[in-house]
């Protein structure tokens, strides 16, 4: 295997190989966009479809970790919670942590049984 590198990489006159040049840029262009790419643009597309599923009455956490309910969904892309009894906040729809609201919800109904 070492033997066949070389014969690879240069070619019959002594410089290097334009088409091992070429697969080698796609080959890092192919593992850039297995490993961080597609795996970044799966997560957006979750937390969008997780922002669009919040309806009043959910219980979340903000990205800053404030714990509320949603009291009110506003036109404007923005939410009202309670964050105590009589205590609202508008916080934008962005603003909720998809992986600590879940958490939450996850052993809150583990509690509940």
């Amino acid at each position: 295997m070492q033997h066949l590198s070389p014969v690879l990489m240069v070619g019959q006159n002594g410089q290097a190989n334009p088409s091992f040049s070429l697969i080698f840029m796609l080959a890092i262009i192919l593992v850039m966009w297995l490993f961080l790419i597609r795996p970044q643009a799966k997560k957006a597309k979750l937390q969008k479809q997780f922002s669009d599923s919040i309806k009043v009455g959910d219980k979340i956490v903000t990205i800053a970790g404030i714990h509320g309910r949603v009291n009110k969904i506003n036109d404007d892309n923005t939410l009202q919670i309670e964050i105590a009894p009589s205590t609202y906040m508008t916080i934008e729809r962005s603003a909720v942590s998809m992986e600590y609201t879940q958490e939450m919800q996850k052993r809150s109904g583990a509690s509940q049984k």
